[in-house]
């Protein structure tokens, strides 16, 4: 079992390749998340074009983010929102990590319904608390053995699921080539940059949201792991991952109009030959939450709770369970509402990081001591670029508002871009001397 919690790791304790990068960030997105978001731009009448062109950009930019984030790993030997605080301060960090604690209980609790969704599936007579339940334990049970145990099943569950989903992939191609070409929506649910756009968030969404996680699967790497390295194999394997999957769940939907969710759409599609990858969807979903418990332990942890990191595992896998029940009769709305609504906080967030890292180049561990309780600079640049970025909101969820730039785009959300740039810009200009 791993002992350390958010404390720094030694040098001596340090080990692994860059390599295992790639199988990790590749099998935590070989899932079910990552299928059922295919079904969101052909809900909303996506022709095929443009929804192929909003899922490899949206997958690409976010792939990027997550890969900055994990090279801070090795030379921090910290998690990822403990190393927030060299750009925040102690306390001024406490928001981000709170944030990071909701986030990673909200995929979690996303996870543990698709996953129980699937074991239906194959099991129909069993009830959804049961199926829960049984998620929630193996996977918390791994998270408690830590670091290392977690490397070692993604590990062998890229090789698992990637062979599962090829076959997927293969069966989809060769018996329904013809639907999938010959698809064209009815309606389209906005205008056609809209909707692209809606297309390019909800998967930027999804694969940048991993971004607070990065370094707390990097931290054990060899200090001078180069930063090359460490992005490059995160890049790909989460790439590869997010949008090989949000494409198969994109056909799947397409073949199956009728169908009443994505796990129901399975056997409709692939008959008989649906069974395995009914399996591949649930390994998948315990591939994802292994890695949403343990951040979710660890960002509990920076938010000084005074406990052992096993303790609040359990605590999150018992409150991602409570949520599951309830969300369940009504989760599309709830996944499409959630994914949308990650982006806000992240990405200002992280482009203050990213000046902190990659351009003033100061953040060391040696040196973590000497922040203060509050960074104003960085909180106040926060602050501004967010609110920036108001004007490019579209109306979501229930909020009556628009904001008039995303109105002239119409109805186009660009504002996790705008955060980002504001954010990361000013915090520069602030910060620089």
């Amino acid at each position: 079992m791993e002992r350390i919690g958010i404390e720094h790791v030694p040098l001596e304790a340090r080990h692994g390749r860059p390599s295992q990068l790639f199988t990790l960030w590749l099998a935590s997105n070989l899932t079910i998340a990552d299928y059922a978001l295919g079904f969101l731009p052909v809900s909303l009448g996506v022709p095929l074009p443009e929804m192929i062109v909003g899922l490899l950009a949206g997958n690409i930019l976010g792939s990027l983010f997550l890969a900055a984030a994990v090279a801070m790993g090795p030379k921090m030997g910290l998690p990822q929102m403990f190393i927030s605080r060299w750009s925040f301060g102690r306390k001024g960090n406490y928001l981000f990590a709170a944030l990071n604690w909701i986030s990673t209980a909200g995929w979690f609790t996303v996870n543990v319904i698709l996953g129980t969704f699937a074991i239906q599936t194959l099991l129909p007579s069993v009830p959804f608390y049961i199926g829960a339940a049984l998620t929630v334990v193996v996977e918390v049970l791994l998270a408690i053995y830590g670091y290392d145990i977690i490397h070692g099943f993604e590990k062998a569950m890229a090789v698992v699921l990637a062979a599962l989903f090829a076959f997927a992939t293969f069966i989809i191609l060769t018996q329904h080539h013809a639907a999938i070409s010959s698809y064209s929506p009815s309606t389209l649910g906005g205008t056609s940059l809209a909707v692209l756009a809606i297309t390019l968030a909800a998967s930027f969404s999804y694969v940048m949201s991993w971004s607070p996680y990065g370094s707390d699967y990097s931290r054990y790497l060899p200090e001078n792991t180069p930063y090359r390295a460490s992005m490059l194999n995160t890049f790909v394997g989460a790439f590869i991952g997010s949008f090989w999957l949000e494409v198969l769940g994109a056909f799947v939907a397409v073949i199956v109009p009728s169908a009443s969710n994505s796990i129901s759409a399975l056997p409709m599609a692939f008959g008989v030959l649906g069974l395995p990858i009914v399996v591949a969807i649930a390994l998948g979903g315990v591939a994802a939450n292994v890695l949403n418990i343990y951040t979710n332990a660890l960002s509990a942890l920076v938010l000084d709770v005074r406990a052992k990191r096993w303790m609040v595992v359990i605590l999150g896998g018992c409150v991602g369970f409570l949520l599951a029940l309830y969300g369940a009769g009504n989760f599309g709305r709830f996944y499409e509402q959630f994914l949308l609504l990650l982006d806000y906080w992240i990405t200002p967030w992280l482009g203050i990081l990213a000046i902190d890292f990659f351009v003033l180049k100061k953040a060391s561990f040696a040196r973590m001591s000497l922040i203060p309780n509050f960074s104003w600079r960085a909180l106040g640049s926060y602050l501004i670029g967010v609110l920036i970025s108001v004007a490019f909101i579209p109306s979501i969820s229930y909020v009556a508002y628009s904001g008039p730039i995303a109105q002239l785009l119409g109805g186009a959300d660009f504002s996790y871009f705008v955060s980002f740039l504001a954010s990361a810009i000013i915090y520069y200009v602030l910060s620089r001397k």
